[in-house]
């Protein structure tokens, strides 16, 4: 098994930064990469950007593009979502996830909530 706890969010301006982390314990040899989703009011779920675990490498949603960075530290086993120039639109609930290499994300955070005011 595999937990997630997630830390950080919270009610900042549009332009603002803020960095959502994502503590990862147990099983941990056999994570294979981290994801970040969002789901807003009314709306489906949404990728956002995803971590491999190993090599760190980083994919993301065009939305967030070139303002938001996802990160690792191996120490702490831990990954992190840096959010710059953040918009109105960002508001969400944001999660990360675990997944095992050809696996569906199946270990979720408890999801913390980002609301971005104009």
């Amino acid at each position: 098994q595999v937990q997630l706890v997630q830390s950080g969010g919270g009610l900042v301006q549009a332009g603002d930064s803020l960095r959502l982390s994502c503590a990862v314990s147990g099983r941990t040899f056999s994570v294979y990469s981290i994801g970040w989703f969002r789901q807003a009011p009314g709306k489906n779920r949404e990728f956002v950007a995803t971590i491999n675990w190993n090599t760190s490498s980083t994919t993301y949603a065009d939305s967030v593009k070139d303002r938001f960075t996802a990160s690792r530290d191996t120490a702490k086993n831990a990954v992190y979502l840096q959010m710059t120039n953040l918009k109105p639109e960002d508001t969400a609930v944001y999660y990360c996830a675990g997944r095992q290499r050809l696996q569906t994300y199946n270990y979720w955070g408890q999801g913390t909530q980002v609301t971005v005011s104009s």
